[in-house]
């Protein structure tokens, strides 16, 4: 007899912090139904030249479509949702997203010229859909964004808890807090498994209030007499908050710096926050008040090259600058793989003389993510029959497996991405297969594989640089001097010689070949190019990316 089961499979966020994509199924083996919960991006580093997003590989569901019910989104961070506008267009399905979450998605589908009205529906905090057997409960969580949820996954067979991003914030400041009610109501009912985030597991103690680094930023800004400039996460709209209510407090203009700042501001007014504030100002009427009466709040805390923090330290933004005496607060953590470049903007801040505040030597930020007291907390309102990390590298996913094992839960299971776990029916949940998983690469406007030649091209030409030899060849076979022209490749006082050595090869290699037979020219080119590489690694170490063009006059 085939039994129904019930599945899950990661795509994206499992052995890594970012690039969340998680998968359930219900039914048996050859007629199951499937849901996505979140669908996001991570960020590329230098390693990848001319990348900037990196997204799950959606191969596997998408090959499923005709059975998949629907996107179930947590939140609206960027490592959750940033991936839905690329992947969406080939599945085609509905998308449910509370509503802060949803007026996010539609200004991206708006960007992409993408109508999905029909496709969108918004959920009411703290409600339930139902997805063909699927009956998903939204819980109101606290985290580092508006209307964060968990999702109680109830199935015939029982049910999961997918936490999402989460930590407890006693007073957020904007935004409910978290519904330890509704949690312990789920876990009395029975949870068989807990995804869970594992960020911070890791960290003792608490994650912190918003509302402490509220009272400390405000201590921080009454003292400060001249230009005072935050920058934070865009999407921290209760850090955002914040800084309107320093603004007001210390008599000072406030104005917003960068585009996805405010987005985010205009979105979180249309949903119903940021209420009975203070107006931000133009940026270009900010410049004209005077330094001791404006704080400006900016994007780029990571270091980001287009981000309003690098143009403005840089001296390329057309309205805000600084200079010394101002202060600069980094309200942010460091993400790992950018510590290169936001230490770059933070050396020149304090090489020009500014005061620099970060959470390095002040209270400026708190984590969105629990800490293990905050975990212990859940454990106990849940009662987890068995828990699943998610959302870490390695090392937190498996240092979370041991932090259950203390917390006495019954089952634990260590996974990675494309792993197939059969959570019911059984004893304990446990993988019975592996589904194709890996990343794309969004390489401008166009996806592509992480082995796409358009990506060895690039890594080649950014470490051994380029090459083009033209040859203009006239119909009686004769060749002029040859036109080369390299980039990228380093150069010595006596480069003449690399080029007259480059020359007087081709010269000798075309003695060779009969130049009016067309059918030699493959083999001419291949040779030239074979040659001229070899004169140039011998001459600078480098193998660079060559192209040979046969122009026939």
């Amino acid at each position: 007899m085939i039994k129904e089961k019930l599945i899950f499979c990661p795509l994206g966020g499992s052995g890594e912090i970012g690039g969340n994509m998680n998968l359930y199924a219900y039914g048996k083996e050859d007629d199951q139904k499937w849901i996505i919960v979140d669908m996001g991006v991570s960020f590329a580093d230098d390693s990848v030249p001319g990348i900037d997003l990196i997204m799950p590989d959606a191969g596997f569901i998408i090959d499923k479509k005709d059975d998949l019910l629907g996107i179930v989104l947590t939140h609206a961070h960027e490592d959750h949702i940033g991936a839905v506008v690329h992947i969406w267009p080939s599945l085609k399905c509905k998308i449910y997203a509370t509503p802060f979450t949803a007026a996010l998605i539609l200004e991206k589908f708006k960007e992409k010229k993408i109508d999905i009205t029909s496709s969108l529906n918004v959920v009411n905090l703290n409600s339930k859909i139902n997805l063909g057997v699927f009956e998903i409960d939204f819980v109101t969580l606290t985290h580092s964004i508006l209307e964060p949820n968990g999702l109680s996954i109830k199935t015939p067979l029982g049910t999961v808890l997918h936490t999402g991003d989460w930590k407890i914030d006693s007073n957020p400041l904007i935004g409910s807090q978290i519904d330890e009610k509704k949690l312990k109501s789920i876990g009395e009912s029975g949870v068989s498994a807990m995804i869970c985030d594992s960020t911070n597991i890791f960290s003792p103690g608490r994650a912190g209030s918003e509302s402490d680094v509220r009272d400390s930023l405000l201590k921080i800004m009454e003292i400060k007499t001249n230009r005072i400039l935050v920058t934070s996460f865009a999407s921290n709209v209760a850090r955002m908050e914040s800084i309107f209510y320093c603004a007001k407090k210390t008599e000072r203009n406030i104005c917003l710096v960068g585009r996805s700042m405010q987005r985010i501001y205009k979105v979180a007014r249309k949903c119903g926050y940021l209420k009975g504030l203070i107006n931000p100002l133009d940026p270009r009427d900010a410049k004209k008040v005077p330094k001791n009466k404006i704080l400006y709040l900016a994007t780029g805390s990571q270091g980001e090259p287009m981000g309003a923090m690098n143009r403005i330290i840089n001296g390329n933004h057309p309205d805000v600058f600084v200079e010394s005496g101002d202060c600069i607060i980094f309200s942010s953590k460091i993400i790992p793989g950018n510590e290169k470049k936001l230490y770059s903007i933070q050396n020149l801040i304090v090489k020009n003389k500014i005061e620099m505040i970060s959470e390095e030597n002040a209270f400026v930020h708190v984590s969105g993510h629990p800490n293990r007291d905050d975990l212990k907390d859940m454990y106990k309102w849940v009662k987890p029959q068995c828990v699943i990390p998610v959302h870490g590298e390695h090392r937190h996913m498996t240092e979370h497996v041991s932090f259950a094992k203390e917390m006495q839960v019954p089952k634990t299971l260590l996974i990675e991405n494309g792993d197939i776990v059969k959570i019911l029916p059984g004893d304990k949940p446990e993988i019975i297969d592996k589904a194709p998983s890996g990343k794309v690469y969004l390489d401008g406007s166009v996806n592509v594989e992480t082995d796409a030649q358009s990506i060895k091209d690039r890594k080649n030409l950014s470490v051994n640089g380029y090459l083009e030899i033209t040859l203009l060849v006239s119909n009686n076979g004769k060749i002029k001097k040859p036109i080369i022209s390299f980039k990228g490749i380093p150069e010595r006082e006596n480069t003449d010689h690399f080029i007259f050595d480059m020359e007087d090869e081709i010269f000798n290699i075309c003695r060779t070949f009969s130049l009016y037979n067309k059918n030699q020219q493959k083999n001419l080119i291949d040779t030239i190019k074979q040659n001229c590489r070899r004169i140039v690694r011998e001459k600078t170490g480098k193998k660079p990316f060559t192209n040979i063009n046969i122009a026939r006059i």
